[in-house]
């Protein structure tokens, strides 16, 4: 299905109220972008960090009625009558098989690959890992995972 994105930067302080107006006007998601590159770090137990320009992006069917939507958002004292805001059209993907497109063979040392099971293996003759990226395992791009694997490949 078709899909119609509403974004919307704001600050910080007023994005979690936009993407509750979002969700309450139909969004079937609300997400928070960063609206201009700005470095984050690790926030504390509990604490929820946005970033000071925060993009709040909501997701609605392409069929919903999105004038509908601005109307009463331009009602709400937090955007106002003429808010600024950007309405994107996003053509239906099979997403549970999109991201996967992103993953491929990754060598670690000399001889070691970790191999997603949807790809050809690059080094028959390597020490090949099939092993698909997921909660256990992530992706392997974590440094600290990097790291690990090329000490195994010295090994």
């Amino acid at each position: 299905m078709p899909w119609i994105q509403l974004k919307i930067n704001h600050q910080a302080e007023y994005a979690e109220q936009i993407g509750d107006m979002l969700s309450a006007n139909g969004a079937q998601a609300v997400t928070f972008v960063d609206a201009k590159d700005t470095p984050m770090y690790e926030p504390k137990p509990g604490e929820v960090l946005l970033w000071p320009d925060t993009q709040v992006v909501g997701l609605y069917d392409a069929e919903y009625d999105m004038q509908r939507v601005i109307n009463q958002l331009e009602k709400s004292k937090i955007l106002g009558k003429g808010f600024n805001h950007k309405l994107d059209q996003l053509e239906d993907k099979d997403w549970e098989r999109e991201w996967m497109e992103n993953f491929h063979p990754m060598q670690f040392g000399e001889r070691l690959w970790i191999c997603p099971s949807w790809r050809d293996v690059p080094d028959p003759k390597a020490v090949n890992v099939m092993l698909d990226p997921g909660l256990a395992f992530g992706t392997g791009t974590h440094p600290t995972t990097s790291l690990c694997l090329k000490w195994l490949d010295g090994l």
